[in-house]
């Protein structure tokens, strides 16, 4: 339905054009309310006015106005009226019947008792329900959204998310549904309330293409339990933001955003121990390596809020530098801070630039970030990934000793245990390499923290699946039973800075990652929460097919956290303390002596078996695979064959 031009007038003109009608009409009103409660009482139509009822009306005039200009009255959007708004109108009538009442009675006015009572219903009627019925009417008039919706949830989040999508150009609400039995059946805003097993018959009925959670507080698991439940009917399932941040002013109810994978494999968070988090963080110089990486940001993000003395910000890639100061800088901006930014381009395996920060800046604690991570890539780039894992680790650890900082952490993966590949290889060197320096350290607290994948850190396959049904892709996945942990990127950096403060030296601290999820149904259940069905034998005409493409060299099925089995609880309930084996400081020296001269020279099938002899259980399932090796190989594979062609021409010559 088109609007009027009248109307598109009206509903743009400037707000004080739309307050000054509004006054004005409630004038006109409350005047003729009066003319009405009187003549109603007195049985006629004429009105003999003298001075004292001219006073009377003029004052109950003036009171009326400024109660309704005093309680916000005219700041209510006429098309957006509220129940609050109503209140408004009737507490503004009943203090309006009380000063009739109360000028008739101080000036002498003839006015009969019952003129004032009769005056509300009156005043109720002219003022009340125009608005009630301009708001309807503006309803009827604007068009609705082309995108039918169905509202989970019937409660106080829902009738406000309802309110708000009223004058929505894009949604369309056509049902509510809700699992309180009381609610079912009823009317709210005009839609019924159903019973969620009607939501199949409803979508079909309206040709809905997405349902609204509006489930207020509830648990993570009953959440859980309804998105699941929705996971079938294959519409796009939105929800509104959080309660606390739509409390807090930082959303909006109408700010919808996708369910997200994170919904469903997050657990119930635990509050972090503020006198842990704060206690090497607050006042205090902190420095993190790798400070512009997935880890190394969040990191960043959450010690800012703890109100440091001063953050160096440690990285080798000047763009991740740039956003995380950029990010970093707005926060301090928005939240009034007073930490001091330090953005430093650098490399962990520049020695001299290292121990000339950690000397400038005094620094407390350092979280070690820097890695290379990704197990393909250093499975490609054996002798850079020692470099930077291993070498790195070192020159970092080091430098803090020798500088006495307070605290160091090192930040593990699951990877690192029994490791399958060169990634997991070097970090675990790295951990034995902490481990070591941490026994001959008397100044710095040397520590390290484990855990496994993060969600939407950089190469999870969160983000890649994410990407993959955005381009309508097949979701590929390695092998139907590879299995992971998963953890919050920001529950991750809480526990990693907690963490710091539970060490006493040399240990590896263990998070408690939840139940390992199988990656295929991970793959399954974000494409159905994107509204997706998925092809297979059994729905040969699905929207998005699931391909296996095999393990990935060095890639695991099966990821675990513990080398040995000595592992004891800490003060905190998600952290746990790991006494793994160590090396001697011999073996150690032996170790790094060799694996430098080989980097050096490029020894890399010399450097491999190295890393398989070094007592980190390294069992590569796969035959060594660094690039440079290989094609130094198939080179010397085409000078024999040349050679060999030579030698056959020569002699038959």
């Amino acid at each position: 339905m088109n609007q009027s031009p009248l109307l598109n007038k009206f509903l743009n003109a400037p707000r004080p054009v739309k307050r000054a009608i509004s006054i004005v009409y409630d004038c006109v009103a409350i005047t003729l309310s009066f003319y009405l409660a009187y003549t109603l009482r007195m049985g006629t139509v004429t009105i003999d006015i003298d001075r004292a009822l001219l006073g009377c009306w003029l004052f109950t005039l003036a009171v009326s106005i400024f109660v309704f200009i005093r309680t916000g009255l005219y700041r209510a959007i006429l098309r957006y009226m509220t129940q609050q708004a109503m209140l408004t109108i009737v507490m503004g009538i009943l203090i309006s019947s009380i000063a009739m009442a109360t000028s008739g009675f101080f000036l002498h006015a003839f006015l009969p008792r019952s003129v004032p009572i009769i005056y509300i219903f009156t005043s109720l009627i002219l003022i009340g329900i125009p608005r009630v019925a301009f708001r309807n009417i503006i309803h009827m008039l604007i068009p609705k959204g082309n995108v039918k919706v169905i509202i989970y949830g019937a409660g106080e989040s829902g009738n406000n998310l309802a309110a708000q999508l009223e004058s929505s150009p894009e949604f369309n609400p056509v049902a509510f549904v809700d699992d309180n039995r009381k609610l079912q059946g009823s009317v709210l805003r005009g839609l019924t309330v159903y019973h969620p097993h009607k939501l199949a018959s409803l979508i079909e009925e309206h040709g809905v293409t997405r349902i609204l959670l509006a489930l207020g507080n509830i648990s993570r698991q009953e959440r859980i339990r309804i998105i699941r439940y929705l996971e079938p009917l294959l519409v796009q399932v939105q929800t509104i933001p959080p309660v606390t941040d739509i409390v807090k002013g930082i959303a909006r109810i109408n700010e919808l955003r996708n369910i997200q994978i994170e919904d469903l494999l997050g657990r119930d968070p635990v509050a972090p121990n503020m006198s842990l988090m704060e206690k090497n963080t607050t006042g205090k110089v902190v420095m993190v390596t790798g400070a512009g990486g997935s880890i190394g940001s969040e990191l960043c993000r959450q010690l800012i809020l703890l109100q440091p003395l001063k953050i160096v910000l440690f990285e080798q890639n000047e763009f991740n530098l740039y956003k995380i100061e950029k990010t970093l800088s707005e926060t301090i901006k928005t939240k009034e801070l007073k930490t001091e930014l330090v953005p430093l381009l650098g490399s962990v395996q520049n020695k001299s630039l290292l121990n000339m920060v950690m000397r400038q800046f005094d620094i407390h604690i350092i979280y070690h970030a820097a890695a290379y991570k990704h197990v393909p890539i250093v499975e490609h780039n054996l002798i850079e990934g020692i470099k930077n894992n291993l070498f790195g680790t070192k020159y970092v650890a080091e430098a803090a000793l020798e500088n006495r900082v307070h605290s160091f952490v090192l930040i593990s993966t699951d990877k690192a245990v029994r490791p399958t590949n060169i990634m997991g290889a070097t970090k675990r060197l790295a951990e034995m390499f902490i481990q070591n320096i941490a026994e001959r350290s008397s100044s710095t607290t040397f520590s390290m923290v484990r855990f496994g994948n993060v969600l939407d850190s950089s190469g999870s396959v969160v983000p890649r699946f994410r990407e993959q049904l955005k381009n309508g892709e097949s979701i590929t996945v390695t092998h139907k039973d590879i299995v992971r942990y998963f953890m919050t990127i920001s529950e991750a950096a809480q526990l990693v800075i907690q963490s710091a403060s539970l060490a006493q030296g040399g240990e590896v601290f263990v998070l408690d990652m939840g139940e390992p999820v199988k990656i295929a149904d991970l793959a399954r259940e974000m494409a159905l929460l994107a509204g997706y069905s998925i092809k297979d034998e059994n729905n040969p005409n699905g929207d998005i097919d699931i391909k296996y493409t095999g393990l990935r060299p060095g890639e695991k099925l099966y990821e675990e956290l513990l080398c040995g089995e000595n592992c004891e609880g800490t003060q905190h309930p998600r952290i746990m303390r790991a006494n793994e084996k160590k090396i001697t400081e011999e073996e150690m020296e032996k170790l790094f002596r060799n694996a430098y001269e080989y980097c050096e020279a490029y020894k890399i099938q010399e450097l491999h078996a190295l890393i398989i002899d070094s007592g980190v259980e390294f069992n590569p399932v796969y035959e060594l695979n660094d690039l440079l090796y290989k094609t130094r190989k198939d080179n010397q594979k085409k000078l024999v064959l040349v050679s060999s062609n030579d030698e056959k021409r020569l002699l038959a010559e």
